[in-house]
């Protein structure tokens, strides 16, 4: 027992820690070199090297070439029903990253940022109702207090003041919404199919990441076709972008582990300590100021990382349907 909660314990701290140095990486990239690259290539590659992880990962767990072949040919390309289970995710993420972009185009930003954390109580919704579980009281309360943080630690007044021309409201917190309940539902879906089975996580993965590649490629022709027929794939590439591929795709593997292991809640609030982190190292890199709102937020993150982690039962496994019905787990809400 201890073991084990030592090893999510470490799950967490390692994918707080390469969340936060790929958000710093990606904000020098995108301002220090003025976003020279396509990011829709960048996001492929990540799918390309996240595969190729999984499958190297695969082959330490399978032990010879010969097994690893034959789990690829009964599980991957010989199961056509779980690769199309597996795609469910990857479209759905590909949604939600377009609806993302269509309310941000149409409301200020800080309007966006606080609409945009309501995906967090949302995945805890998406939990309890599809994976038969229940949450306190006081965890519903650390989730909504973690909510709250994490806005006031991305608050900027300033950007509120801005002018854009042609904003939709209606357009804009109708993407919102879409993009909150995709972003619940997509993480919640991979955590209940890799839950449910004894398939192996790297087998789930591969699954994922195939449909993955399907997906960024065709957004990279959607996007940036004439540019990239242009310029090429690559352009632009430097060693501080392979490094931000790198980290997201080592970020992706932690994600999918620590779903496993744990779960999207947990994984939300990891998500959020990295924010934190990564804001608190940009001040130091990028000359940032600490404001009033990000230490209060920054507060209440730390506050409710330690309600959510008091000891309380397992959530972290699948109940079983028949013990409880919707209407119980909703009513601590």
């Amino acid at each position: 027992e201890n073991v084990s909660l030592l090893f999510k314990l470490y799950c967490l701290t390692v994918m707080t820690l390469v969340a936060a140095t790929y958000t710093v990486a990606l904000r020098y990239t995108r301002t220090v070199e003025a976003d020279l690259y396509f990011s829709t290539t960048a996001v492929c590659i990540t799918e390309v090297i996240k595969l190729f992880l999984s499958v190297g990962m695969l082959a330490k767990e399978t032990g010879s070439l010969t097994r690893l072949i034959t789990s690829l040919k009964e599980n991957v390309f010989g199961s056509h029903k779980e690769l199309l289970k597996l795609s469910v995710p990857s479209l759905v993420y590909a949604l939600q990253n377009n609806m993302a972009f269509v309310a941000l185009s149409n409301l200020d930003a800080a309007v966006y940022q606080v609409t945009y954390q309501l995906k967090i109580p949302c995945t805890a919704l998406c939990t309890v109702l599809m994976l038969n579980r229940s949450l306190t009281k006081l965890q519903w309360f650390s989730v909504f207090m973690l909510c709250g943080g994490v806005t006031l630690v991305q608050w900027n007044p300033a950007q509120a003041t801005k002018v854009q021309v042609e904003q939709n409201a209606l357009v804009g917190f109708g993407a919102i919404a879409v993009a909150v309940l995709c972003s619940g539902f997509a993480g919640v879906y991979f955590e209940k199919v890799l839950k449910s089975s004894d398939t192996s996580l790297w087998v789930r993965n591969i699954q994922m990441y195939l449909s993955g590649i399907v997906v960024t490629l065709f957004g990279v022709y959607m996007s940036d076709r004439a540019q990239v027929l242009e310029k090429g794939f690559f352009y632009g590439y430097t060693y501080y972008v392979w490094l931000v591929i790198f980290l997201a795709s080592v970020g992706g593997l932690y994600t999918s582990i620590v779903v496993k292991y744990t779960d999207n809640i947990m994984k939300g609030f990891s998500a959020a300590a990295a924010i934190v982190l990564s804001t608190v190292a940009s001040v130091v890199l990028f000359g940032l100021q600490i404001t009033l709102s990000f230490s209060l937020g920054a507060l209440l993150v730390c506050i409710s990382i330690y309600l959510y982690g008091l000891p309380r039962q397992d959530t972290t496994k699948i109940q079983s349907s028949e013990t409880t019905s919707p209407k119980e787990r909703l009513a601590a809400v």
